[in-house]
This record gives C-alpha cells, structure tokens and sequence, in this order.
C-alpha cells in the first residue's frame, strides 16, 4: 500500500511505519513462564514417639464412706459445715445420749453389785475352808459355798461385759467420720431419727486428695499392649495424661494401675483404672474426662503434620514430595496414630525427603515448586 507522500510529514510516517512494524513481530512471541508457586515443606527424620489412646473416663473417688448411725436415737445437733473438709474421727451428729447414759449407769450399778456379791462368797470360802478340814462342817456345805463363788465371780464378768457395751453405745450417740476428706450434704437435720436399719445414710464422706479415672478400652487393645510388652516397645511406667471436658491439659499426671481382666459381652470392652493426684481438689466424683494411656514408645518413628497427608475418596492416604530436582511427586504412604497433631507413617516415606505441608493444592505432579520451611501452627491455646 503507497502512502502518499506529503510535504512537512516525511519523519512522521517513517516513525508510525516502525511502531507497526514492533507490533506485528511482538504479537507472535510467546508470554514469559510464571514463577514457581511457593510451597511449604518440612523435612522427614526420625524422632521418638509415644503413642497413646485418648479415651473418656469418669472420675471416683479414692474412698467412700457413707455415715451410717449405729444405735437408734434421735439427731440432737449436726457438728459440721456441708462441703468441707472433714477429719478422720470427727463428731458429725449427735444423737441423743440420755437413753445410753441411763444404761450405762444402770450397768454400773449391777457391776458393783456382782463385787459385793463376789466378795461376800470370798468371804465366806476363807472362813469355811479351814473347818472343812478339821471337820467342822460338812463338804457339802463347803462345795456350796465354792459354787456360790464362782458363780459371782461369773456374774461379776457378766455385768462387767455389759457396761462395756453400754459404754459403746454411749459412744455412738456420737457419730464421728471415719476417714478423712470431703462431706457432702446432711441429709438428716435436728430432730430427724436416726436408725441402724434405714437404707439413707446420714451423709457421705469422700477423699478426693486423690481420685480414680475409671476408663473404658476396647478388649483386643490388650494384646496390642502385652505384644509392645514382649517386644520391648512398651511405655511401660508411662504417667497419664488428663483432659478436661474443655480439652483442657490438667497439670497432675496420673499412673495406670490395672486392667480389668473380665470384659464386658455388650461392648466388648475393660476397665482400665487411672490414679491421679488431686491436691487442688479440681477433679470431683462424677466428672466425665478424656485420659491418654500410653501404649507404644516408638523410638524412630517417622511423622509428618496432619494437612500433610490427602486422602482419596476410599480413604487411602498420600502425600506430595519434593524431589532434589525441586519436581513435585505424590507418594502413596501408610499411616498410623495421630499424636500433638502429627501423623506417624509406619511406609511410603524415608527419613531425609522433603514433604509439602502447605500449597500441595495449587501444584501438579511433575511441576517445580520453590520449597520453603513450615513454620508450623500456632500453640493451642489452652
């Protein structure tokens, strides 16, 4: 195509046929690559793991003892404050002593009336003896007098006996604790009767310094733990970790005590009972907890965080390497338990790879990825 020419205007077209020209040969060069996408990895390597089972439990206490009355009588006065700390041997109620008081003078009165009786027969022995051997007196007036003896002596053993029991019962009209620890509250006020044959106890003590975590496991994890046992890989002596309802970390450990060895035919399940120190009182009777038994101490476990490992919709996990040519690769791996938010892989992995812990969405097998470390979550807090 001519342009015409036209005076004054010479440079100008030259200039717009160059720009044209540029423009022309820019259109058919292709657009730079994009930069490689960031990615978040950490490095695998070996570490020691100990793994355990974090199961519910229910709290109770060390040692019960429900405040029974051991005479029949009337409560006169309740001797403590409900929801306090309470001593071994402490008053708690008072029952009405008069009654007990009243028989145990009586019983006084019958012993010393069996001494009397006793020494007159003494007496009477002592003055009769040596005339029965110069044949003052007959040997059955002798034997009489003997057998009138020992049978005050026996009756004097008798009385005696009494008053003892009397004194018991004079001392239970006042009902004392017989452990230490927490009571709760009174359930008979002044006035109430108290009886040995009703089925309410008076109150109900409590130690609470220490406490029971009762949990349930399933049967076949015993032989899990006799097996780690045998093997030497046992956290043998372990102490137990303690969650509140709120998640919450308890500062107390607790120690495993015993497994029960009878299991339940509806849930196939045993006991397993926890003993926790309890100094601040924060655990009560009743309260529902999560308890994390230890069962295996790995000693080179290999673990990754939990968002790194993906799972396909039949649940196989799989996680994105980064290989030394900076190249992405998906390997399928084996997982294990989850501990503190790690995942252990007991295959698929080798200590010293390089796994992608954050960004594995936005990359494609085989693409280069500029790796840098996890820092991690930030702490729970708690």
């Amino acid at each position: 195509m001519m342009i015409p020419s036209r005076p004054g205007r010479p440079h100008a077209l030259i200039v717009m046929a160059s720009a044209l020209a540029l423009s022309a040969c820019s259109g058919d060069a292709p657009p730079p690559a994009p930069p490689p996408p960031d990615v978040s990895v950490v490095r695998v390597a070996p570490s020691q793991m100990a793994v355990a089972d974090e199961l519910p439990g229910r709290v109770v206490a060390f040692r019960v003892a429900e405040i029974r009355p051991q005479v029949n009588g009337v409560i006169q006065r309740r001797l403590f404050e409900q929801g306090t700390e309470v001593r071994a041997g402490q008053p708690l109620f008072q029952i009405n002593p008069a009654p007990f008081r009243a028989d145990t003078n009586s019983a006084a009165a019958a012993v010393q009336r069996a001494q009397a009786a006793l020494a007159r027969a003494n007496l009477q022995e002592k003055r009769l003896a040596p005339l029965v051997k110069a044949d003052a007196v007959s040997g059955q007036d002798y034997d009489d007098v003997v057998a009138t003896r020992d049978q005050a002596a026996a009756d004097l053993a008798a009385s005696r006996a009494d008053l003892a029991r009397r004194q018991v019962d004079l001392g239970f009209a006042t009902v004392r604790s017989p452990i230490s620890g927490r009571i709760d509250q009174a359930v008979f006020t002044e006035g109430a009767l108290a009886s040995m044959t009703s089925e309410q106890p008076l109150a109900t003590v409590q130690q609470i310094d220490r406490v029971y975590v009762d949990v349930r496991q399933p049967a076949a994890r015993l032989e899990m733990l006799r097996e780690a046992a045998r093997a030497g890989t046992a956290a043998q002596g372990a102490p137990v970790e303690i969650v509140s309802s709120d998640g919450r970390a308890l500062a107390v450990k607790g120690r495993l005590l015993f497994s029960g060895i009878s299991v339940d035919p509806s849930t196939g399940e045993v006991v397993a009972r926890v003993e926790v120190p309890n100094a601040d009182r924060a655990l009560l009777p009743g309260m529902f907890v999560r308890a994390r038994l230890p069962r295996l101490a790995i000693p080179d476990a290999l673990t990754v965080p939990e968002q790194a490992v993906q799972r396909d919709p039949s649940g196989k996990a799989s996680v994105s390497v980064v290989g030394k040519d900076g190249k992405v690769a998906p390997r399928s791996v084996e997982t294990g338990d989850t501990r503190d938010g790690k995942v252990i892989v007991t295959s698929g992995l080798k200590a010293g790879e390089t796994v992608i812990v954050e960004g594995q969405d936005r990359v494609r097998p085989g693409a280069v990825v500029k790796a840098q470390p996890w820092r991690g979550a930030a702490p729970a807090q708690r």
